[in-house]
């Protein structure tokens, strides 16, 4: 069986309509391996380890040494002065090296001189990010930007992260993506070791599998650009100085999700405003180009294996020492996990429907719960009996009134009190204290008593605002049940 880079190719000539022959015969592999590839729902599983070379740390050295003209080393040269800077590798490498440098060696325009091009409608985005310190909860933390720009209308998509490896890259991708709304056909990129194994002139460019995976599921392909030569993406843009200037000096904020909130607003008013080389805005021009955007997938692709936890009964969900609260439908279910961004947990569902995100909290021991999500099951009415009573006088003018007459006829007045307080489901506040009210009068106290008024006169007590009774009951009810207001506590009969 062959391995993801041939899947790979062989599915994307067959998407552009090749014949499965002709797919055979320009890779130099076997039919009957075509149809085996186009075939697999998943890419075959490989795994290809990069090992750094011992030069890798002293790349930037080199570079300057080989195609700085105040130097103009040659190889040899090179290779003598990295022996004296603790190089313990043979010359090979260098030399490797200096082959990916010739082509830059030999440009006689200077290396900042750039084609403008001017990119067609939904063909490509440029993927970027940059690093600043940024003032969260009163301390100065290190953050990514990562951005996504589409190239024709230069439409602006950005979100923080602490991390800047593989998940919170291929997540970053995906976000900025639905964020804009659509997908282009090709995304520019760098060569970030998180996307790229090897990019060498002359050669295929060797992606990492997840990379392969994530284009495969989205419907684009990365296109990166010659290493150490960004500006080999033709159009060059620059959001981060702007960012850095207008939105994150003289800014604090409370957490990483305040930031990403308040970064979403700011790079929506951004793209209202008028681009320096189009004349237009990049929400206008984004209204021609969304036509030509690859629709966005329905499922979200995930680089690892997401992590399984069991929600607990009190619908709490464990993840590094500390627990966070779920909807009660899930409690005693499996859920999955999965950290992202460096600081954000995300909860899904077993059938991997997106329940919450939290900002994951530092420390052990802690809980983060949201009362919404056991609003289902929460007890409506107290079980304690001098809550019972707040609750009950709290709910109804005439309770401190019902309370006090209850307490002399009844057994257990807090049981009739509390199957009461359950009508509140049933009926207006205000409703249902005019037939407490009448019950008072009536000397109807327990449940059974006031659920037959409720069926029989319900209708008559509420639209009578005034209920008629016998005096004699009126006049008792003025003499022995009327108290001072602060009494009551503000209530009164």
């Amino acid at each position: 069986m062959k391995n993801l880079q041939d899947w790979h190719k062989v599915n994307k000539l067959y998407k552009e309509g090749m014949p499965k022959k002709a797919i055979a015969r320009k890779l130099k592999i076997s039919k009957n391996t075509v149809k085996k590839l186009l075939k697999l729902q998943e890419p075959p599983e490989y795994k290809r380890d990069y090992y750094p070379t011992k030069i890798d740390s002293f790349k930037d050295q080199i570079r300057v040494w080989y195609l700085d003209p105040k130097y103009d080393f040659i190889g040899t040269r090179i290779y003598s002065e990295l022996k004296q800077l603790g190089y313990c590798g043979s010359i090979n490498p260098i030399y490797r090296y200096l082959n990916v440098l010739n082509e830059e060696k030999s440009e006689i325009i200077s290396k900042k001189a750039t084609v403008r091009i001017e990119t067609p409608y939904g063909d490509q985005a440029q993927f970027d990010w940059s690093e600043y310190k940024v003032e969260i909860s009163n301390n100065l933390w290190k953050v990514y930007c990562l951005s996504i720009i589409l190239s024709a209308s230069r439409k602006k998509a950005m979100v923080f992260s602490t991390s800047v490896d593989s998940d919170s890259i291929l997540e970053a991708i995906q976000e900025l993506f639905y964020d804009l709304g659509g997908i282009t056909k090709e995304l520019l990129i760098d060569n970030p070791k998180t996307l790229v194994i090897q990019n060498v002139s002359g050669k295929e460019v060797v992606f990492n599998d997840s990379a392969l995976k994530l284009s495969m599921h989205m419907g684009f392909d990365f296109n990166p650009c010659k290493p150490y030569r960004a500006r080999t993406k033709g159009k060059i843009e620059k959001p981060y100085q702007y960012i850095e200037e207008h939105f994150i000096k003289g800014n604090s904020f409370e957490s990483m999700e305040e930031l990403n909130k308040k970064a979403k607003f700011f790079i929506n008013e951004w793209n209202k405003k008028i681009h320096g080389t189009t004349k237009r805005t990049p929400d206008s021009m984004f209204e021609e180009e969304k036509l030509y955007l690859i629709h966005l997938p329905k499922t979200k692709y995930f680089n690892k294996s997401l992590c399984t936890r069991k929600v607990s009964l009190d619908s709490l969900v464990s993840f590094e020492s500390n627990k966070y609260s779920v909807p009660a439908i899930y409690a005693d279910k499996q859920v999955f996990v999965r950290k992202i961004y460096g600081y954000r947990l995300d909860i899904y569902s077993k059938g991997l429907e997106f329940i919450i995100s939290y900002e994951i909290a530092e420390g052990k021991g802690k809980t983060s719960v949201k009362e919404e999500h056991y609003a289902k099951i929460a007890t409506k009415v107290p079980k304690s009996i001098p809550e019972i009573k707040r609750t009950f006088m709290n709910s109804f003018k005439n309770g401190s009134i019902y309370i006090k007459e209850a307490e002399k006829v009844l057994n257990q007045p807090s049981f009739h009190i509390r199957e009461i307080l359950k009508l509140r489901d049933c009926y207006e506040l205000s409703d249902l204290d005019k037939v407490l009210k009448y019950c008072i009068l009536e000397g109807v106290y327990d449940i059974e008593g006031i659920k037959s008024i409720l069926k029989e006169k319900f209708i008559e007590i509420v639209i009578n605002d005034e209920v008629i009774v016998n005096q004699t009951k009126v006049n008792i009810i003025n003499s022995d049940l009327v108290r001072q207001t602060s009494y009551y506590e503000g209530g009164q009969f």
